[in-house]
């Protein structure tokens, strides 16, 4: 199949993956695109809201779409590395033998992943960033595809750690998620109310569909404008460079990474293709922004005391 009839269909199959979500998750089109394009950029996500708003649901339902093997783990502060990423035993022949952790797996739902030490949370850098697995000195690879979706309560912080800017920057997203409309919060109501909310979901989607289209993602041809757009972008956040704004002057610490650039043109790449189109413009750039961009700057105390977050600095940036 050739990349225009691939991408044709990749096209029909995010109408129909969007569909199927919906009939289980009320509302949240930004929060379910924006994970759909980690998804098939292969990229790991952070979702960020209060609960109750069916983060585990939307990953659980994503996960059964594609028939990817989905793994929870739960993060609380006697959580253990070795939880996570499997630890050796003795066997009856007394020989060790590595007992793999619930990391091997497709996608991982990492939930409340603040609320584990910073030693644990590292347990998951390696593979966020390498797919791999280290343990006395050997690697083990992690199955293809490899996602962590993590999530994060934003308003409790007894008992939390702060994820390191080392982790932080290997989310290609943070999905700051938001309270329903009141129409919404009504058909959820009527949602649970009249149907099972634990139906059996049919996958859509294969994994082998999946690969194809995360290669054919990367094969996205891109113009010299767009990246110049997202660069200049990226470097308009880092208060001491040339092209910083007034606004980054004042309101940030430290800008965002090249790893900032690559994510955007990449998460750029796939919002084209989920629109029909075959390659990206600046307006997709804009789009992924600060989903990209606000867990990868720091911003300055005047900044807080002013009560800006990171998603308004860039909106600033972008108008």
């Amino acid at each position: 199949m050739n990349d225009v009839k691939l991408a044709e269909t990749f096209f029909e199959d995010i109408q129909a993956l969007k569909a199927a979500i919906h009939q289980r998750i009320v509302g949240q089109d930004l929060t379910i695109e924006l994970m759909l394009n980690a998804l098939f950029c292969q990229g790991h996500c952070l979702l960020v809201g209060v609960p109750g708003l069916a983060k585990t649901r939307l990953v659980h339902t994503i996960s059964s779409l594609v028939a990817l093997d989905f793994k929870r783990i739960q993060f609380t502060p006697d959580l253990m590395p070795s939880d996570i990423i499997g630890s050796e035993i003795l066997d009856a022949n007394r020989n060790f033998v590595f007992n793999r952790g619930p990391v091997f797996t497709n996608l991982v739902l990492a939930d409340e992943i603040n609320r584990t030490p910073p030693k644990t949370q590292s347990a998951l850098l390696e593979a966020m960033q390498e797919e791999t697995v280290s343990v006395s000195g050997t690697s083990f690879e992690l199955p293809k595809p490899f996602l962590v979706f993590a999530t994060q309560n934003p308003i409790e912080q007894e008992g939390t750690y702060p994820l390191p800017e080392a982790q932080l920057d290997r989310f290609l997203f943070m999905i700051k998620l938001e309270y329903p409309s009141f129409q919404d919060e009504i058909n959820v109501v009527r949602m649970t109310e009249q149907t099972r909310v634990d139906d059996d979901i049919k996958p859509l989607l294969t994994i082998s569909s999946l690969l194809a289209y995360q290669d054919l993602i990367r094969r996205v041809p891109v113009s010299d404008h767009v990246v110049e757009a997202a660069v200049t972008m990226v470097h308009k956040t880092r208060p001491d460079n040339d092209l910083a704004t007034e606004s980054t002057k004042e309101f940030i610490t430290w800008g965002a990474g090249p790893r900032a650039s690559q994510n955007l043109i990449l998460a750029s790449k796939c919002r084209s293709l989920m629109h029909g189109r075959y390659s990206p413009n600046v307006e997709d750039v804009r789009a992924v922004a600060v989903a990209v961009l606000q867990h990868r700057i720091i911003l300055s105390y005047k900044a807080e005391s002013k009560g800006y977050s990171a998603a308004d600095i860039i909106e600033m940036m972008i108008d």
